[in-house]
């Protein structure tokens, strides 16, 4: 790896990890991180954050990137609302990318092996053992229902992703439908998925009207697991539907983050008895992707009992 980099580089006096997103200091990481490191033999290490805006200048991605790769003491980092735009901007930059990041189009984990800069997207893993946390073997043959996604950056791409992947067919879904704002996102994920032998029916909508999505919503069977994987309710204000949208009945309402204000995660409450809605926030998700992306940069295994222990201690600190 060489050591001179285009870019200004902080050269870091202790062992760093780097927390790559938008509003990296309100994240509950700040807190669990030095539990977990101590957990897994590495006190010495400390966190810090790098906020960047959604849809960056290039730039600002490859900075972040730089510093990773240029400074001896900055071991790697996570990246959450920045994994597409990121990998697109400093994909030159890496030295490896695992199959899933070439395949997804994203870096969640940036890494260092024997000199060199390593990229994984470790999404579709995360969102697999989170998505089986919440659903039973057969829960779309027993329900009928469809995957609802608002919103198709990364945690959609992984998502889907995992879903084709299952070999039992009655744990696919019939059909999955993303509506996002953008089409640069769907046709992202459509690329990917024409590129995959799967027979879900993929329905991909350009849309940003809340009162149209609260009728797809309301057209989708029950049973249907409703995904908000926008970012909104935390990285930006709002939700992808009004209070008047109406959930399929016996559904569950997936909200993929687990601090802000919540909008839609609060929406599905507010319907938790009239139409039986099941609610899952973003946690789950977050104690996976962090321990994955974790274990990557410390190349160690977090085996069921390891991961167990990383579990309790976040909890303890989520109360």
């Amino acid at each position: 790896m060489s050591q001179t980099s285009p870019y200004p580089i902080v050269q870091k006096t202790r062992p760093t990890f780097y927390f790559i997103g938008v509003t990296t200091g309100k994240s509950s990481i700040n807190r669990v991180f030095p539990l977990w490191t101590a957990e897994l033999g590495h006190p010495e290490v400390v966190l810090e954050g790098i906020d960047c805006k959604l849809n960056d200048d290039p730039e600002a991605y490859r900075r972040a990137v730089a510093q990773i790769k240029y400074d001896p003491m900055s071991l790697g980092g996570l990246v959450t609302a920045h994994k597409i735009n990121l990998l697109n901007a400093a994909r030159d930059m890496f030295d490896y990318l695992d199959p899933y990041a070439v395949l997804c189009g994203e870096v969640s984990s940036i890494s260092k092996r024997d000199g060199r800069l390593e990229g994984h997207a470790k999404d579709p893993i995360t969102s697999g053992l989170s998505l089986d946390a919440i659903i039973e073997p057969g829960y779309f043959a027993r329900t009928g229902g469809d995957i609802l996604c608002y919103g198709a950056g990364g945690s959609a791409v992984a998502i889907a992703l995992h879903l084709i992947r299952k070999t039992d067919a009655g744990d696919r879904p019939r059909r999955f439908v993303v509506v996002n704002r953008s089409q640069g996102r769907l046709d992202h994920l459509r690329e990917m998925v024409s590129g995959l032998q799967t027979d879900i029916q993929f329905e991909y909508i350009l849309n940003s009207d809340p009162l149209r999505n609260d009728a797809i919503m309301e057209q989708s069977p029950e049973g249907t697991i409703v995904i908000n994987a926008t970012g909104m309710g935390k990285d930006t204000p709002g939700s992808p539907i009004t209070n008047a949208g109406l959930f399929p009945r016996h559904s569950i309402a997936w909200e993929l983050n687990y601090r802000g204000e919540l909008d839609f995660m609060h929406q599905a409450i507010a319907q938790k008895g009239s139409r039986q809605v099941k609610i899952e926030d973003g946690w789950v998700y977050f104690v996976h992707g962090w321990t994955q992306v974790i274990a990557q940069v410390y190349h160690v295994e977090i085996d069921a009992a390891r991961f167990a222990r990383l579990d309790a201690l976040a909890n303890s600190i989520r109360g």
